[in-house]
């Protein structure tokens, strides 16, 4: 956990019981690790053939803060790989440019 500079947190949206421990989850791994939420990642698993909805995944705050996707490799793997491409880019950005404003804070 220390020196992270993003979580994925990847869950079984099928199984109820997943909602409440990513809540855990998000408070040990991000919370308490002072991560941005936009250095979180939510990716709920639907098992293929599970019929899992995609739309009626209702999260707690702070969790329906974050960016979620829905996976299900069978139906459209191309689709969390792009997802997970957007993530990191979006975590080194956020990386690059705390490291501009602390290298700044050092020069002035």
């Amino acid at each position: 956990m220390k020196d992270a500079y993003g979580v994925v947190i990847v869950f079984n949206a099928d199984i109820p019981s997943h909602l409440k421990e990513i809540e855990m989850w998000y408070s040990c791994f991000v919370q308490q690790q002072f991560l941005q939420d936009a250095q979180c990642l939510l990716i709920a698993h639907h098992k293929p053939g599970s019929g899992g909805d995609t739309g009626s995944l209702a999260l707690s705050p702070p969790l329906n803060k974050l960016k979620l996707v829905h996976s299900n490799l069978e139906e459209d793997p191309e689709e969390i790989r792009m997802e997970f491409i957007k993530y990191l880019k979006s975590v080194i950005n956020s990386v690059s440019e705390s490291r501009d404003r602390e290298e700044m804070s050092i020069i002035t």
